[in-house]
């Protein structure tokens, strides 16, 4: 067996039981008794994650800069991301049971997102891994607007499907992302709305384009510009801000027109540009250990991409 193949053997148990407490314990706690046991459980995590830590740094570094040690600021920051991630996996296990009134009871939308997809009856909505990104799309189906989204593979497929079970209590449609172009292609024929997170690397051999985000290359999907144009369906970049109460509330960062999106590229490096914006002032509520600067483009890839920048600016 490879390397990555053993040490998935030897995390797939710890996996297991992750899911199988979620569902027993989790599942059925107080939001207030949820939040503490998801606390400890990040506690945990940061705590025995070493290489999590020194990728969350690096990730961390490439947003603001630094070098050296890690400072005590750094350290709150990373200590955050883990809290607030496991906060929003919990979340997924605490809205399988009763999903409709549990996400009411903690979330809201903003009034200028409300007033947008009341004017809407098709939009592509685009988020990232910051703030509850689960909740979102939970709170545009509340609203009656039928949602699909994409999920990526979390262990087996047995596992993924079992979450996916969990994400779908509310409703709302979820595929998985290898093959989902078909599933999307028919949603957005049957008139629903796509949510999309796009703060992750996607493969140019699978639809991914290569832009600037934090002024470093990646490949991300091209999918919500894609959608955008060929349905004309307008977009809607948000995320969902968690509050002091312990509460979300979705707000809207900016909305783009149908016509716009037919630039594929200056859209999708637009969506980028918000969720850098937001990122930026937030860093402690993204996800900030995972590999997002993985791939290194070809010469080929970097010179279209500088190309197409110089093209924007002109």
């Amino acid at each position: 067996m490879k390397p990555k193949e053993v040490r998935r053997a030897f995390r797939r148990p710890f996996e297991w039981l992750g899911i199988w407490l979620g569902m027993a314990i989790l599942a059925n706690l107080s939001h207030k008794a949820l939040f503490k046991a998801c606390d400890f459980c990040s506690w945990i995590m940061y705590s025995f994650d070493r290489a999590g830590r020194e990728l969350s740094l690096k990730n961390l570094r490439v947003v603001f800069g630094g070098e050296g040690p890690m400072t005590r600021r750094e350290e709150l920051i990373i200590r955050g991301s883990y809290r607030n991630m496991a906060r929003t996996v919990g979340h997924v296990f605490w809205t399988s049971k009763n999903a409709a009134s549990r996400v009411r009871e903690v979330g809201e939308m903003s009034k200028p997102s409300l007033e947008w997809l009341g004017a809407h009856d098709q939009a592509v909505t685009v988020s990232g891994h910051i703030g509850c990104w689960e909740i979102l799309a939970q709170l545009v189906h509340l609203e009656g607007h039928q949602m699909i989204s994409v999920a990526k593979r979390i262990g087996s497929e047995k596992m993924t499907e079992m979450l996916m079970d969990s994400r779908r209590s509310i409703g709302e449609e979820i595929v998985p992302a290898d093959g989902a172009f078909k599933a999307l292609m028919a949603g957005m024929r049957a008139g629903k709305c796509l949510g999309l997170l796009v703060d992750q690397t996607v493969s140019p051999k699978k639809g991914g384009i290569w832009i600037r985000f934090f002024g470093k290359p990646i490949p991300v999907s091209a999918a919500p510009a894609f959608f955008s144009a060929k349905f004309k369906a307008p977009i809607i970049t948000a995320w969902s801000r968690p509050l002091k109460d312990g509460r979300y509330r979705c707000e809207m960062i900016n909305a783009y027109t149908a016509e716009a999106a037919r630039d594929v590229w200056a859209m999708t490096q637009r969506c980028a540009k918000d969720l850098e914006d937001v990122i930026r002032r937030h860093p402690s509520l993204w996800v900030l250990n995972y590999r997002f600067f993985r791939r290194v483009p070809s010469e080929e890839d970097l010179k279209t991409l500088e190309e197409r920048e110089m093209a924007a600016k002109s």
